[in-house]
């Protein structure tokens, strides 16, 4: 029995493969959407999102949602406080609501693509195993438990560890030397209000060159924190997680001698701790034009979250592919190859910054250095 076909294909249900889908849709063109998870809210989606004008703003206005986009902004959100170890404020810039890049909870976006597609659109617990070409510029794509589908064209939105990547490079996500343990304190105003009062309404930074917390506020009033260390790329297997008192032990003591208030962050934080290695794609990553396959997001030019560039534009891939497959009916490979010289252009730089700003928050007085990295953007606002 022959797997069933699909003109265009898209593996992974993120941001940027739902605005791609969008997109397609609202041109009349018909996506099927392929996701490894059991359904759309089986786990939390991370944290608050800043979306930029340039980019992921462009994306949802491409989507014909910035309307709905508007409602879901966090008023307050774009608020900025950066302090030293000892607790002192560096910086601390309120949101007067004249910001280029509201804040929203990632969640409440990702549900806002999901309820602008057509029912079925996307097939839930899809977990691809394998790609391969087939003749005529087609590929087939295979699944956990036997079955598989076929596509004209097949788009890997399918994130770091992408398993349509193989088919277009033979690059691989290689260890920043940063990792991350996420947590939460929940109900923050009323059962942590000392932390609260600490990060403020919106983001939060801290750092002393070789470790740090970057945390905001959620819409839902939780805090949500990362702890960030340098460090070498086995340091988290030395840590049980699923030992949480033990892992907080552990973790407090990598910020002795922090003001307390940094440290309860830590001891207070309601549930478990999640670790997380922070990885990259070489900078500048890009691959020859191969027939019938390409990447957006993560799986094109996964960088580390210190330029705030990842979400933004993996949407503006997908709003940008979906335009330039619409733009060019009956010619896809047009299509595809004016698409990705444009991914290739506006990828390079955003992954050079997003490296420079790992150095920099990472590195000698990055404080001082951070604060006038803030006040040059600022200026040029």
């Amino acid at each position: 029995m022959a797997a069933p076909h699909h003109p265009i294909a898209i593996i992974g249900a993120g941001l940027g493969g739902l605005t791609l889908a969008r997109v397609l849709h609202t041109r009349g063109i018909e996506a099927a959407v392929f996701d490894l998870e059991p359904g759309p809210h089986v786990r939390t989606q991370g944290g608050m999102l800043d979306i930029h004008e340039d980019s992921g703003q462009l994306a949802l206005r491409a989507a014909g949602l910035d309307e709905p986009f508007r409602a879901i902004v966090h008023p307050g959100g774009e608020a900025m406080r950066l302090l030293a170890p000892d607790g002192t404020v560096v910086m601390d810039e309120r949101d007067d609501g004249t910001g280029g890049r509201p804040e929203v909870d990632r969640g409440q976006l990702r549900d806002l693509l999901l309820d602008a597609l057509p029912e079925g659109t996307i097939r839930w617990n899809a977990k691809v195993t394998g790609a391969r070409r087939l003749d005529g510029g087609r590929h087939e794509v295979t699944f956990a438990g036997g079955g598989a589908v076929t596509a004209d064209l097949l788009v890997g939105a399918d994130g770091a560890w992408s398993r349509i990547r193989p088919l277009l490079s033979a690059a691989a996500p290689s260890y920043t030397g940063i990792s991350f343990v996420e947590l939460d304190l929940r109900d923050a105003d009323s059962r942590h209000p000392g932390s609260a009062a600490l990060i403020g309404g919106g983001s939060f930074i801290a750092l002393d060159g070789e470790r740090g917390f970057l945390a905001h506020r959620e819409t839902d009033g939780s805090l949500h924190v990362y702890t960030a260390q340098r460090t070498g790329e086995n340091w988290l297997d030395g840590i049980d997680f699923t030992d949480t008192p033990a892992a907080k032990t552990a973790l407090l003591a990598c910020f002795t001698g922090w003001d307390a208030r940094f440290r309860a962050l830590i001891a207070d934080a309601d549930g478990a701790l999640v670790p997380r290695r922070i990885h990259a794609l070489p900078t500048g990553h890009r691959w020859d034009r191969v027939p019938g396959v390409t990447l957006l997001g993560d799986a094109a030019h996964l960088m580390s979250p210190f330029a705030g560039e990842g979400a933004n534009l993996a949407m503006l891939d997908g709003a940008e592919l979906g335009r330039a497959i619409a733009d060019h009916p009956g010619d896809t490979e047009a299509a595809l190859a004016g698409y990705e010289r444009a991914l290739f252009r506006r990828a390079e730089p955003a992954a050079a910054e997003s490296a420079a700003n790992l150095d920099l928050m990472f590195g000698p007085d990055p404080v001082t250095r951070l604060a006038a990295q803030f006040a040059s953007y600022q200026q040029q606002d």
